[in-house]
């Protein structure tokens, strides 16, 4: 408040000075000053008239602003009864016992202070106004960046590749229990660094993402919006923190599914049936092409979740339809792949030299005759209290292994360092099959900002 009478208090003083001083006495019309019908009036005159340094109240306040410890308020040359206003309402704003010679201070400047309190008063009332329409006290934005340098071998080449990505999350509460979430994402993440699972959007900013969660009772919570994730609020028993985009889906990529290919709006559902047990259910679709039709891309599925203190197990299921049409002839996707997903962890008692363990296992049976299955599996050690870091470690099939085919092989080391409240250091290497024995090997470290 003090800050904004002295932003107040001084221009104004300084916009009335340079008239008065520019003009000369002749220039001034007497007979309109008395005029004024207003003793208002006249105070405003006198609130400008000057304090020279050989008056009583110039020292005074100079000797206030040295002992009151405002001191960077202490005037260098002539001030008006505005301005000495100003300084005296910094400097006392706060003290409970006046001296003597700061009570006179307060008493001869009284009409000035009254001036300043009114104005700031005003002031305040409309910056309430502004702040009822404009940004909620609510609204919080937390932003994140990362760094990557990675070197690849693998499929007669090696280079050395940089990538980086950013975002901006932004939260807003409108009753204190629901959530208004945007994400906003930049990057350039593609290419033989993709397992990095970054960012990649050519360096444009775009919104990746718009959702409203709400509860509705004491034990359901729901989630609609574009482009969000149909297992948004699943509950999928595993506990590792993969580094890799392959991995870190715990094997149930597509039982426990994402977004569609175009225009994705969605909703996920989450209930807590009590005694550990929860049950959700998510559902997306092409918002351009279709919502729940045949000429656009639609999944959906729900989960089983079961957690203890030390354990946990989910079954999840869901049925896709094919993200490409059926043949040229027709729009419409019509073959449905269904998906089976069981996952499992266990933690230990106390963390140290035994670490959790996770598993996944999901199977997909595409439409239509003949052995056109698919299998996935994935297992994943962790230590939480790696010296001051996380330790992880996994291993499972590179995606979806159709029937019949080879089955190839991933694997990830990482190590996950923070080298303070916000910035983390991780590097991790990868061994990926990409065709029989044809191997991609990278060695990446990723640096994490987040603030």
């Amino acid at each position: 408040m003090k800050l904004f009478q002295q932003l107040l208090a001084a221009p104004a003083a300084l916009g009335l000075l340079v008239p008065m001083t520019a003009a000369s006495a002749s220039d001034f019309n007497f007979n309109d000053v008395s005029s004024y019908s207003s003793t208002e009036e006249v105070q405003g005159i006198k609130n400008f008239s000057k304090i020279l340094q050989s008056d009583w109240s110039y020292k005074a306040i100079s000797d206030l602003a040295m002992a009151r410890g405002c001191s960077a308020l202490i005037p260098s040359g002539a001030i008006t009864r505005l301005e000495a206003a100003s300084i005296i309402d910094a400097c006392l704003g706060d003290v409970a016992q006046l001296t003597e010679i700061e009570s006179k201070l307060v008493e001869e400047f009284n009409p000035e202070l009254s001036t300043l309190k009114g104005r700031v008063a005003k002031l305040e009332k409309r910056m309430e106004g502004f702040e009822a329409g404009g940004f909620s006290s609510t609204t919080s934005a937390s932003f994140g960046g990362n760094f990557l340098v990675g070197v690849l071998d693998g499929e007669g080449r090696e280079t050395v590749q940089t990538d980086y990505d950013y975002s901006i999350g932004l939260t807003t509460s409108f009753t204190g229990d629901d959530s208004l979430d945007v994400a906003i994402i930049a990057g350039n993440n593609s290419g033989d660094l993709g397992e990095a699972d970054l960012d990649g959007t050519s360096d444009i900013l775009t919104v990746d993402g718009i959702s409203y969660t709400f509860p509705v009772g004491e034990s359901l919570t729901v989630m609609a919006g574009n482009y969000i994730d149909g297992s948004s609020l699943y509950n999928t028993a595993c506990v590792y923190g993969g580094f890799t985009n392959t991995l870190d889906d715990c094997g149930n990529a597509s039982s426990a599914f994402e977004t569609v290919d175009s225009n994705s709006v969605g909703v996920s559902a989450s209930y807590d049936l009590g005694r550990g047990y929860t049950f959700s259910a998510g559902w997306v679709a092409d918002g351009s092409e279709g919502i729940g039709t045949k000429a656009g891309q639609d999944i959906i599925g729900g989960q089983l979740s079961y957690n203890a203190d030390q354990y946990g197990i989910s079954l999840s299921y869901s049925v896709n339809e094919a993200s490409s049409n059926t043949s040229t002839a027709t729009e419409e996707y019509l073959l449905d792949t269904t998906y089976v997903g069981l996952n499992g962890y266990w933690i230990p008692a106390e963390t140290g030299i035994v670490p959790s363990i996770s598993y996944g296992y999901e199977t997909g049976d595409i439409e239509g005759p003949g052995e056109n299955g698919t299998t996935q599996w994935f297992l994943g050690l962790q230590w939480d209290e790696a010296g001051e870091g996380v330790l992880g470690a996994a291993i499972g099939s590179n995606g979806a292994i159709a029937e019949g085919s080879d089955e190839l092989t991933m694997y990830e080391v990482f190590y996950s360092y923070p080298l303070n409240d916000g910035m983390t250091v991780t590097p991790a290497i990868f061994n990926k099959e990409t065709s029989r024995d044809v191997y991609t090997q990278g060695a990446m470290i990723k640096t994490s900002f987040e603030f």
